[in-house]
C-alpha cells in the first residue's frame, strides 16, 4: 500500500465514523447546523460567521446567541436595505420555524464577530459556541475561507 492510499484509505475510515453528517456539519437537537463558514481577517479587524440552520423538528426554535474566544463580542446581525444603503442592524435572535432552512449568509443574516483576538487565516478553523433557546449550546467550528469569498461551491 503506498503512503497516499493508505492516507486515503484512513481518511476514509474517519469520514465513515462522522455519517451521516457531511464533513462540516453539526446538530444540536433538532437542529442541523450545516457548513459554518467565515472570511479571513485579520487580528482587531472584525469577522462574520455565515452557516444554515434547519429545523428538523416539530417545534420552533431560535438561535439567542454566540461566543467565540477568537473574538472579543460578538453579535447576531441582519442586513436590511435602508433606501439605497445596506445597514446592519443587532438582531436579539434568529427564529428557525419547524421544518425551515435560514440561511446566515453575506448580505442577510450573520453572526458578527467584533474585535477579534487573532487574525483568522484562510485555511484555518474558529470555535464558535452557538446557543438556541430549545436545542441548546453546540460548539461548530467556522472554517475560514479566502477574504473575498462569497460561500463554498457546494452551497448555492
Amino acid at each position: 500500500m503506498t503512503h497516499t492510499t493508505r492516507r486515503a484509505a484512513i481518511g476514509a475510515a474517519l469520514a465513515l465514523l462522522t455519517l451521516p453528517a457531511a464533513a462540516h456539519d453539526y446538530a444540536a437537537g433538532d437542529i442541523a447546523i450545516l457548513h459554518p463558514w467565515t472570511r479571513a481577517a485579520g487580528a482587531n479587524g472584525n469577522g462574520a460567521g455565515f452557516l444554515r440552520l434547519r429545523n428538523g423538528g416539530a417545534q420552533p426554535d431560535r438561535l439567542l446567541s454566540a461566543s467565540t474566544p477568537a473574538a472579543r463580542v460578538v453579535e447576531l446581525h441582519t442586513m436590511e436595505r435602508d433606501g439605497d444603503v445596506m445597514r446592519m442592524r443587532p438582531v436579539q435572535a434568529i427564529p428557525v420555524a419547524p421544518g425551515q432552512t435560514v440561511e446566515l449568509r453575506p448580505g442577510g443574516f450573520h453572526i458578527m464577530l467584533i474585535g477579534l483576538t487573532a487574525p483568522m487565516a484562510q485555511g484555518g478553523r474558529v470555535p464558535l459556541t452557538l446557543r438556541f433557546e430549545r436545542a441548546g449550546e453546540v460548539q461548530v467550528e467556522l472554517a475560514v475561507e479566502a477574504a473575498g469569498a462569497r460561500g463554498s461551491g457546494h452551497h448555492h
